[in-house]
């Protein structure tokens, strides 16, 4: 299973935004974005005005990062939501979040999407009384998501849940935190992904 294996810190920098990719780590003083309020490496202090296609390129890479999908699956996605009726960035967008992997990071199972996917690739999620261990699946409207019984002493799950509150949960999510399930209620709106990008600059940059 290809995934990132490098600072992930370096990539909320590169972005200029907080990505949470280190979970609980993000809301501390010890966060990457917060300590050093510019790109990594050498040139990364220089400033200078950004061309369009760069900016299309940005946007698809904080996309691309803030979701933990690599550049092969993320250009699948673009296609198949290319493919649908309804505007593509935020067909893409939905795509995303009903990720299994996100929608567990989502109800304040993991802290982070990384940590979200190592889990569900253990076998420690159930989806509608199945176990699922593949991070990709594609969550629908009334799904029913839960830690297995055995896994729910597991610190990572437990300290998560613990500190979910910090995070919030979004409104198409219903999650009962005391029984370690959740369910999809819908499927979510442009509005409610918290995602701040600009969707129609990743379809220029696809339709080029």
């Amino acid at each position: 299973m290809a995934r990132y294996t490098e600072a992930k810190c370096r990539q909320c920098r590169r972005e200029g935004e907080k990505l949470f990719l280190k979970g609980n780590r993000c809301y501390t003083d010890k966060c990457g974005v917060d300590r050093r309020k510019y790109p990594p490496g050498q040139h990364g202090q220089r400033s200078g005005k950004m061309s369009d296609y760069g900016l299309q390129l940005r946007t698809k890479q904080n996309v691309k990062r803030t979701y933990s999908v690599l550049e092969r699956q993320f250009r699948k996605y673009f296609y198949e939501a290319e493919k649908r009726k309804g505007v593509t960035g935020d067909i893409l967008l939905q795509f995303l979040e009903l990720r299994l992997d996100n929608i567990v990071y989502r109800m304040g199972f993991a802290a982070s999407r990384s940590q979200a996917r190592q889990l569900v690739g253990h076998k420690h999620f159930i989806v509608n009384g199945k176990v699922v261990n593949i991070p990709s699946f594609r969550v629908k409207p009334d799904d029913v998501i839960e830690v297995r019984e055995k896994s729910r002493s597991i610190p990572a799950i437990t300290e998560s849940i613990e500190s979910m509150e910090q995070r919030g949960t979004p409104e198409w999510i219903e999650v009962d935190a005391s029984a370690f399930k959740g369910k999809v209620l819908n499927v979510p709106s442009r509005e409610e992904i918290p995602v701040s990008v600009q969707e129609q600059l990743i379809v220029e940059l696809y339709s080029k």
